[in-house]
């Protein structure tokens, strides 16, 4: 009996060392609980993220213990990615927002688009009367596709109302990044100096890749069976996030 229960026990000890490393080194779950990414990115989504896309850093490891003082391995991110980051103002909880400033780079709104380094950066209207979430609040709002200048195309939306106009023009700094929600009007992100703004390299955890798994939290539990039907979001299972 003894020995069972130390086979048992150095079992269980090598398989949450090697899911440490997969986690830590390769690829990490996590789940979107707000609606700052809208439309691309939905409160219930699960998703994969590559840990090694843009190297390591304390970050890339469970309660980020201080084993590097910087990034090793580092790989630039490119302007455009979706990023899981540790916020600045803690250094402890995830965010997950689109990379739009580049260290150097210049980002302003002007009467409601961004410039990127004085220049406007595309937007083309898909459709009105679309709906986001902002909170509990459904808000009417218009889809654009954005696209950058290194052929990166993606989806945003911005409130009817057009709430957001005018900001202060922001100069990211030396081995920082911008970035921004995709639900341009309802998200915390750099533009919020005191607590998100410039995020550092060294606390970039991760490349989003793709949904593994999608619910809609808002009406029930995945425990909830009996409700899979309108629960379970079948269409969005392994997609690709752009």
């Amino acid at each position: 009996m003894k020995k069972i229960f130390i086979e048992n026990t150095i079992t269980i000890f090598y398989a949450l060392i090697i899911a440490i490393i997969i986690r830590s080194l390769l690829i990490q779950p996590f789940y979107i609980p707000s609606s700052s990414m809208e439309p691309n990115l939905l409160v219930g989504d699960r998703l994969f993220v590559t840990k090694y896309s843009y190297g390591y850093s304390k970050h890339s490891f469970p309660f980020s213990p201080p084993i590097f003082k910087n990034r090793i391995l580092f790989q630039k991110p490119e302007r455009g990615d979706v990023v899981v980051f540790k916020t600045p103002a803690d250094n402890r909880t995830d965010y997950i927002k689109r990379l739009i400033g580049l260290p150097g780079d210049t980002v302003q709104f002007i009467d409601g688009n961004i410039y990127l380094n004085n220049l406007e950066i595309f937007k083309n209207l898909k459709s009105k009367n679309q709906f986001v979430f902002c909170g509990s609040n459904k808000i009417e709002s218009n889809f654009f596709n954005e696209k950058f200048s290194n052929g990166k195309e993606f989806k945003t939306a911005y409130f009817s109302s057009f709430t957001l106009q005018n900001t202060d023009l922001f100069v990211v700094p030396e081995d920082h990044y911008f970035f921004l929600g995709d639900n341009r009007d309802c998200s915390k992100d750099s533009r919020f100096l005191s607590s998100v703004g410039y995020v550092h390299k060294n606390n970039l955890v991760g490349k989003a890749r793709f949904i593994f798994f999608s619910s809609d939290a808002r009406n029930g539990s995945v425990f909830e069976f009996w409700k899979w039907g309108e629960l379970i979001r079948f269409d969005r299972f392994f997609k690709v996030i752009n």
